[in-house]
């Protein structure tokens, strides 16, 4: 099985940037999206959905804002929306959370709020994280395979951002949001992209438009597919996509292979 979670960064820009023929290049079973920001609606008319693959939306409220999207090339049932929380009226109003299930296999994609904005968005995060980690262990102690996958706008550690000293006052790099990300795997989650380069830098999945930060691939690892204890027990490979992938996205696309039988 293999599961793809990206940050489009817009979805009707990807779509026009060759965002369906690359889809077709990644052959994912699973295809998770982070902040698509647009309804079906809002779609070009002669784009129905991923060619193959069942869709589930999750948007935001607001339009143009957050939201996610699951794809699948087989069976796809809604668990879920939303973290328990009660930091808004409105059950996830951002469309940031949208739990599905494929076969015995459950994908949580994940899109965490970012506090770079201001300090109250910020101390919305904040909060947003501890509810978040207090709502995800549920998922841990489940006998089957589950991962979960995002932007969750966070590196964890200084091989995760190109550039650590610089950025220790930024948000997604604050040491109190680190510290978060150090409890969260302590928890039991298992970060496979990590797991798979091992300790060294990067590999990236999120470059500044500003500069030359592509091209000499000074970025920060922000998007991640964590898996439970089921799911590690099945996983094989993974990947940042990155070539082609940048041609679409600020983000590339993040990817794991697991097997079907733990083998």
């Amino acid at each position: 099985m293999r599961v793809v979670s990206w940050n489009l960064n817009g979805i009707r820009a990807a779509y026009k940037k060759g965002l369906d023929p690359f889809i077709r290049k990644l052959d994912a079973d699973v295809l998770l999206f982070q902040e698509v920001r647009a309804l079906p609606e809002q779609m070009p008319s002669e784009w129905k959905q991923p060619p193959g693959y069942k869709v589930m939306w999750h948007p935001a409220i607001k339009k143009g804002y957050s939201g996610v999207m699951t794809c699948s090339k087989n069976e796809i049932i809604e668990i879920g929306k939303g973290i328990a929380t009660d930091l808004d009226e409105t059950p996830d109003p951002e469309g940031r959370v949208l739990v599905t299930r494929h076969g015995n296999f459950t994908c949580i994609n994940m899109y965490l709020p970012n506090g770079s904005s201001s300090p109250q968005r910020q101390h919305y995060k904040d909060r947003w994280l501890e509810d978040m980690l207090v709502w995800s262990q549920d998922f841990l102690r489940d006998s089957n395979p589950v991962v979960l996958c995002g932007d969750l706008n966070i590196a964890h550690n200084e091989n995760d951002i190109w550039n650590p000293t610089g950025n220790r006052g930024t948000s997604g790099f604050l040491d109190h949001e680190r510290e978060w990300f150090d409890r969260l795997l302590k928890s039991g989650w298992k970060d496979l992209v990590r797991s798979h380069y091992g300790e060294r830098k990067g590999p990236y999945s999120w470059w500044s438009n500003r500069g030359r930060a592509r091209e000499l691939d000074r970025g920060w690892r922000i998007d991640y597919i964590l898996a439970n204890q089921a799911a590690s027990k099945q996983f094989v490979s993974a990947e940042v996509v990155r070539e082609g992938g940048l041609s679409i996205s600020d983000h590339a696309p993040v990817m794991a292979v697991f097997s079907e039988d733990g083998h």
